[in-house]
């Protein structure tokens, strides 16, 4: 199976996208569940248009009531010390995968892009500061964008933030990468595998490191085949 546009006319008019993304981080889970080791778990974790609090400006509703709180009747919510602009991550596609040994621990990550963390410069940033925050951690991390009609690379930006060196940018609409942290000779290091993708070839086979020296192959073309498969997409749909 190739890669097929799910973003534009025609497939994207049969199809929806969220939906396939959906299923494709369900069976890359499953996928990962038949072979990781004991005691590690895989799960998908799937959130589109992730809600936030409206701020209201009616002061008669704020306050909360402490029924259960001993002699406290109500209590008024004081004015907060500062507000600051912020923006939580939009859409969330990934794959977690758990470690169980001191009850269940992230030990890696799956980012499948979505067109909203690339289409504005906060969604890019939230997008980028969740992968930074993996790899300061230590975690194995793949990234992978099919998502045509938005030009950012999220690779070339998360390395903008994390290093002043130029190497492996990559300038592809579409790519898929694995980032692995390392001690080199004493060095904390990154090491770096990067696959442009584009329609009409298949996909690569990635490598997802976890604690411990284990690393997993995470073959992308054959999880999409089989979402394609199930979601009864075929070449004839492009």
């Amino acid at each position: 199976m190739v890669l097929l546009d799910h973003f534009r006319p025609p497939l994207n008019a049969r199809r929806h996208w969220h939906s396939f993304h959906n299923a494709w981080a369900t069976y890359i889970a499953a996928d990962l569940n038949q072979s990781l080791p004991e005691g590690y778990f895989a799960e998908p974790n799937v959130q589109f248009g992730i809600e936030i609090d409206v701020a209201t400006f009616n002061e008669t509703t704020q306050t909360v009531m402490t029924k259960s709180f001993g002699n406290r009747r109500d209590w008024s919510v004081p004015a907060p010390s500062h507000t600051i602009p912020f923006q939580p991550a939009s859409e969330s596609v990934e794959i977690s995968i758990f470690s169980n040994e001191s009850g269940p621990t992230l030990a890696g990550a799956i980012e499948l892009v979505s067109p909203a963390n690339k289409d504005r410069p906060h969604h890019r940033q939230a997008f980028i500061a969740k992968c930074e925050m993996y790899l300061r951690q230590g975690l194995g991390l793949v990234v992978v964008d099919v998502v045509t009609g938005r030009k950012a690379n999220l690779h070339d930006e998360l390395l903008t933030r994390i290093t002043s060196s130029g190497v492996l940018r990559s300038g592809a609409d579409l790519y898929a990468s694995a980032y692995h942290v390392l001690q080199l000779q004493e060095q904390p290091s990154l090491d770096i595998w990067l696959e442009p993708l584009a329609v009409g070839n298949e996909l690569p086979t990635l490598p997802l490191w976890l604690p411990g020296g284990l690393c997993l192959p995470i073959a992308l073309n054959v999880t999409y085949a089989r979402t394609c498969l199930e979601q009864r997409i075929s070449m004839s749909s492009q």
